[in-house]
């Protein structure tokens, strides 16, 4: 398998994260929950998933001068991530406040900090690359990949924001969850959007049209949050080195199954090869 050189724009956050047996209602205080701190934000989380499954990655993103963002930077390294083009800025690291049950079920609330400072800047961007952002940052950046950077681009349009139609027409493809879809209408006339249902498998969609669908894998779920991440760095590689819709979407599938297996958002994977 070629290796796709794939540049990762977004975010950056510390993920706080309580487990507990189940999610609070509102107004509600539940006890008893357990509380980890592990590395996050979804273009950290795509960037880490796609160089483990075997993509040469950059990230442009940015951190705070603080411990969360030295700490962040060491581990996307460490992951093998290119963190040339990730700034320093003023504000702090972004945050994300999380809540898991015992089904793996979640609540987030994300702090922006930082990330509101993603800019392109002087990024590294050729026009052989594969571009894959995010909402979590600035929409302004997305925009601006859109008009001024050529090559292949992918934006997962999480969190659900209503895009400019100039973008619609010119991402290759779009990724999202079934309520991104059911809220993006918009996206009816987008070329490509990749839509996951959760236990119910994934789907390429062409201009409003179904042209693609495989069932979930079914495993014992721990915590979903990376799940998603991981399915968008698969799918993005496995399309890029030639797979059909439907085995980039098998493959996808599979590695997000791995990865809703491990409590962190940036899980242990294998090499894109061995999820085909």
């Amino acid at each position: 398998m070629s290796r796709v050189n794939l540049v990762v724009v977004g975010s950056i956050n510390v993920d706080l994260t309580a487990t507990v047996d189940r999610l609070p209602g509102p107004g509600e205080t539940v006890g008893g929950g357990i509380l980890h701190r592990t590395p996050g934000g979804k273009g950290a989380n795509q960037a880490v998933a796609a160089a483990r499954l075997g993509a040469d990655v950059r990230m442009v993103g940015a951190v705070g001068d603080d411990g969360d963002g030295a700490w962040s930077l060491q581990r996307l390294a460490d992951a093998g991530v290119d963190t040339t083009d990730v700034m320093v800025s003023a504000n702090p690291t972004g945050t994300a406040l999380i809540g898991v049950d015992r089904d793996g079920e979640n609540q987030i609330i994300v702090c922006t900090g930082a990330n509101g400072d993603v800019s392109l800047g002087g990024a590294r961007i050729e026009a052989d690359d594969t571009v894959l952002t995010q909402l979590e940052i600035d929409l302004e950046v997305v925009v601006q990949l859109a008009e001024r950077r050529p090559g292949y681009l992918v934006v997962n349009a999480a969190p659900a924001r209503h895009l400019p139609q100039a973008v619609v027409d010119r991402v290759d493809l779009f990724i999202v969850n079934e309520t991104e879809y059911a809220l993006l209408p918009e996206l009816a006339a987008a070329r490509r959007v990749a839509v996951t249902y959760g236990g119910d498998g994934a789907a390429i969609v062409e201009r409003g049209v179904e042209v693609a669908r495989v069932p979930a894998v079914r495993v014992d779920v721990v915590n979903t949050v990376g799940a998603g991440d991981a399915f968008c760095a698969a799918l993005v590689l496995a399309l890029r080195t030639g797979a059909s819709d439907e085995e980039a979407l098998r493959v996808a599938c599979a590695v997000g199954a791995a990865a809703v297996t491990h409590p962190d958002s940036q899980p242990p994977l294998q090499p894109l090869a061995y999820y085909r």
